[in-house]
């Protein structure tokens, strides 16, 4: 009797609708539902500074709780990128007046490094919130997010400019709205770039976790309560075991962000590919096949339906994809002649308040000094460039090619991204001390740990974009070797090497502020250029210099990107795309 009153394996599901995979999905939410609450909450404690800045403790058994608040920060300032970069990316790919303006200012803002933006913003936040922990909170949030924005929003807008001709024909013949172009075409075109670049983006931030949780600005520090600070009390104390355990803890922290997150969300993009015939292989996840079992978010999604679809149907009431209305060729060129003069005054105003201000603070001479500094600064990111394009490209070429070489390579290629280049700092200190090598050549190697993985993750998302059958119509007419890279993946990645390259160059000058001045315990070791500039100035409080410096990054940023990597997106747009 009793054992016909065992449920055999799956009646509980048939009988209730209910089952393992719907227990853990649940019992999964409820539990980061509840972490998430546990540690916001000490984000909105009493906050008075100086006096009232929080301590960090060495004890090793704060760590999983500092890690905690370091890995919701990065969250929250990753859905803030997701939102920036859907609507900048848009805007600067759909409307050609905005992009003059849009993407300059792009790339002056992946220019300017998170030292520049905390000297601005810290003080700002503090005030906003006044009496609480949350304004120094949201001030290293948007510090990370600084760090993660830029390279997804140049991603989607590089995948907006190169979407298949025949898909953006079809959308127009069939009179898409604007929002129905957006979710069915612009973003699951784009959805594989953009969250390999998100990856690399997530690994950018946690590079510069350090600086935006110990920070040190103005002659004033703070302190927030996460990994990061944690790293940068261990290295003040010298503390190497501490370090071990921080960087132990930092391992755990990104396998199992990978594990939990990044490797689903990589099963759940593989179905935007853009092909005719399916992957041999796609990205698996044991977390994602969970989620696909239970029956639970099938019922949220019903209960949203309604909702959802008032939504759409709002949305869906702006124009048709047919936006941009013909004008004559008279009229357009007054609009452009317009636009030009109107752009010229904002740069020659902008110019004349700048010369003002170095002649009437720094002086001429100083401004020399720093225009040295920064030719230091850009041949060691030349350098950088050139040996990550060499040997990354064809490691990622190769990930991207085989689905069961990523499996096994890309939670590695992952960790290595993501692992704070700047925890391993001390021990490179340490190294460069007893080895004798000069910082000057060493902080090449410093610079390249924060920023070569932008080539790398780029090449894998263009390979792993190329389709299937454009693959096996180069095997088929026995394209090897040179000509097969000449052929078929040269064009294929092109653009998001492109991508790829534009941001690791800004990567690579956002780490010289970290790269070019390394310290342990009361040794430090300073390379001649303008990394090493802007932190001393920033540490300093020295507001003229500070100016001087980011001014400088940012000439030097954004030109090289209009004299070389603008170019090669105009290449990329007419030559090598779909």
């Amino acid at each position: 009797m009793m054992q016909r009153m065992i449920p055999a394996p799956g009646s509980l599901r048939r009988l209730t609708g209910f089952g393992l995979a719907d227990a853990a999905v649940i019992l999964g939410a409820l539990v980061l539902l509840a972490l998430v609450a546990r540690v916001g909450a000490g984000a909105f404690v009493a906050f008075l500074p100086p006096r009232d800045v929080p301590a960090i403790s060495l004890d090793p058994r704060n760590l999983p709780y500092y890690a905690a608040r370091s890995t919701l920060r990065m969250f929250i300032a990753l859905a803030a990128s997701f939102v920036f970069t859907f609507a900048y990316g848009y805007a600067a790919a759909r409307s050609r007046y905005a992009e003059r303006v849009l993407i300059p200012l792009l790339d002056i803002l992946q220019s300017v490094p998170v030292l520049g933006f905390l000297s601005i913003t810290v003080t700002g936040f503090i005030a906003l919130f006044p009496g609480s922990l949350l304004g120094l909170e949201a001030a290293s949030i948007f510090a990370i997010f600084t760090s993660q924005a830029w390279n997804m929003a140049f991603s989607f807008y590089q995948s907006l400019r190169t979407l298949p001709t025949d898909l953006s024909e079809a959308t127009a013949a069939y009179g898409l709205p604007v929002w129905q172009r957006f979710v069915r075409l612009e973003v699951p075109a784009g959805m594989i770039g953009l969250i390999w670049n998100a990856m690399m983006s997530f690994g950018g931030g946690w590079f510069f976790l350090a600086a935006s949780e110990a920070i040190s600005v103005l002659n004033q520090s703070y302190t927030l309560p996460g990994i990061g600070s944690y790293v940068a009390a261990a290295v003040g104390a010298r503390n190497m075991p501490a370090l071990g355990y921080a960087v132990l803890t930092m391992a755990v922290v990104i396998f199992a962000v990978d594990q939990l997150f990044w490797r689903p969300v990589l099963a759940w993009a593989d179905k935007f590919r853009l092909e005719q015939s399916a992957a041999a292989e796609s990205p698996q996840s044991w977390v994602y096949d969970l989620v696909r079992q239970s029956r639970a978010l099938p019922q949220v999604e019903r209960l949203l339906g309604p909702a959802r679809d008032a939504l759409t149907a709002l949305l869906s009431r702006a124009p048709t994809t047919r936006i941009r209305r013909d004008v004559g060729p008279r009229a357009a060129r007054t609009i452009d002649r317009a636009y030009t003069v109107l752009l010229a005054v904002v740069v020659v105003a902008l110019l004349g308040l700048a010369v003002h201000f170095i002649l009437s603070t720094v002086g001429l001479a100083e401004v020399g000094r720093v225009v040295v500094l920064g030719a230091l600064t850009l041949v060691r990111v030349v350098v950088l460039l050139v040996f990550a394009s060499l040997i990354w490209t064809p490691i990622g070429v190769t990930i991207g090619f085989s689905p069961r070489l990523a499996r096994v390579l890309q939670p590695v290629a992952q960790f290595f991204a993501s692992f704070p280049a700047n925890f391993i700092f001390p021990f490179a200190t340490l190294g460069f001390i007893r080895l004798h090598i000069p910082i000057n050549f060493g902080s090449v190697l410093l610079m390249a740990l924060g920023s070569q993985w932008y080539i790398l993750f780029n090449s894998i998302a263009g390979a792993s974009s190329i389709p299937t059958d454009l693959r096996e119509m180069a095997d088929d007419v026995g394209l090897h070797g040179l000509q097969r890279w000449r052929r078929l993946i040269i064009p294929g990645i092109f653009s998001s090497w492109v991508t790829g390259g534009i941001t690791a160059s800004g990567g690579a000058w956002n780490a010289s502020i970290v790269s070019e001045v390394v310290t342990w315990g009361s040794s430090t070791l300073t390379a001649a250029g303008l990394g090493a500039y802007i932190a001393d100035a920033t540490a300093k409080g020295d507001w003229p210099r500070i100016t001087l410096g980011v001014g400088m990054m940012s000439i030097y940023v954004v030109g090289v990107n209009r004299l070389v990597w603008r170019p090669l997106y105009a290449l990329a747009e007419k030559k090598y795309h779909l």
